[in-house]
């Protein structure tokens, strides 16, 4: 048996390989914490160490402090499997829009990473918006600016304690990736900042954003085509512009949505609730279907229930617009409750080409702040109703 002495010799020669992981600090690679110095090349510089090394588990350390960084790529496949970023300080971004392209943080190409806080990611958003004609009545004239964090073909992530502060565009982005964690994270951005969707998902499989807090300036959660079995629970929203699948239907090339639960969230002084938007004149046909919306609470809400399928924003929408191509289907309204701001709380506007089919009412409970009560418009559909629906309009 090796005697005290040596195993005290083995650990000193041995200790980041047998009792832990690599660890690179970012301020080892110059990042200077005062928030004007540029630390993009460290905070680059570390990524591509801590990528490269075969260590299993490296971390990315980013003590306190504000760290001036331009745009980041943290792009794989990486030799170290399961890679960590632990944020304590905060990431300001340069506002120069000259420098992005196009966006400001971005992973790709990723197996197993963590991102963790309890740190920031300031988009510093506020210049760019005055510069983007895009508002909530037209979307004619919408700019693309750079999104503060980008998750692209990035499998078996987690991100959790990390608060996104005025993105200049959408803040979070998880675009064909696959068993994404969003946990504990907060959005916030003003109410009238232009597209600054708080988490925007398409193109991906297995996502779960859970006890969050996003008020931004449009979706707190918006939702493309092609997603699947994606679950959001215990999130609160607002302000913003609520939960929402679609826009869909408006290109060729997009696919269906299959498989969505929202559950026990809270939407505060929203423009919408949970919604389903698709356009009109849709060159394709596609499904959404199998989604289910639970134990929700509306306060001051414009429109807590809402399907748009005559969705067109823009001024320079046609006169003679052919309906959705899109069919919604097997979607359940359960356990919804609280005020509505406008006077129709629930909206459920469908195709006249592909009606909505299997749409279930169940225990509604939605007062308007008006006076008088809130009624109800159900188009092209019929839903099941079970249980107390108020308003019942659509029930009879």
């Amino acid at each position: 048996m090796p005697s005290i002495h040596s195993l005290a010799f083995i650990f000193f020669l041995f200790p980041l390989f047998i009792f832990s992981s690599l660890a690179v600090d970012i301020k080892n690679y110059g990042a200077v914490p005062d928030g004007e110095t540029d630390s993009t090349e460290a905070l680059q510089k570390a990524w591509t160490d801590a990528c490269e090394t075969e260590n299993d588990g490296a971390t990315i350390e980013i003590p306190e402090g504000s760290y001036l960084i331009g745009p980041v790529m943290f792009k794989g496949p990486c030799k170290s499997p399961n890679l960590s970023i632990h944020l304590a300080g905060a990431l300001l971004a340069k506002e120069d829009l000259n420098l992005y392209k196009p966006n400001w943080i971005e992973f790709q190409y990723i197996n197993g990473l963590n991102l963790y806080g309890p740190g920031k990611m300031d988009g510093r958003g506020g210049a760019a918006w005055a510069k983007n004609g895009c508002r909530q009545t037209d979307k004619s004239d919408c700019k693309t600016f750079p999104m503060n964090m980008v998750f692209s073909f990035v499998n078996n992530a987690s991100i959790s304690g990390i608060t996104s502060i005025d993105s200049k565009y959408f803040h979070v982005m998880v675009f064909s990736c696959k068993n994404i964690t969003i946990d504990s994270v907060t959005v916030t951005a003003p109410g009238d900042s232009p597209n600054t969707d708080g988490i925007h998902i398409a193109g991906s499989e297995n996502v779960l954003v859970q006890s969050s807090t996003i008020g931004t300036g449009d979706d707190c959660i918006s939702v493309g085509d092609n997603t699947v079995n994606l679950n959001v629970t215990g999130v609160t929203c607002g302000p913003g512009h609520g939960i929402s699948i679609g826009s869909l239907g408006r290109y060729p090339n997009e696919q269906d949505v299959v498989g969505l639960t929202v559950k026990n969230c809270t939407f505060n002084g929203t423009l919408n609730g949970v919604r389903i938007k698709t356009w009109q004149n849709g060159p394709k046909y596609l499904e959404v279907r199998d989604l289910v919306f639970e134990n929700i609470t509306m306060n001051d809400v414009d429109t807590p229930i809402a399907i748009d399928q005559k969705y067109c924003p823009s001024r320079t929408c046609p006169s003679n617009l052919k309906p959705s191509r899109v069919k919604i289907s097997n979607v359940q309204f359960n356990n919804i409750t609280g005020t509505s701001a406008g006077k129709t709380a629930i909206s459920i506007v469908c195709s006249d080409s592909f009606p909505c089919d299997d749409v279930q009412l169940d225990n509604i409970d939605l007062r308007y702040n008006g006076p008088g009560e809130a009624d109800a418009t159900c188009i092209n559909v019929k839903p099941k109703i079970i249980g107390t629906v108020n308003p019942v309009d659509c029930a009879s």
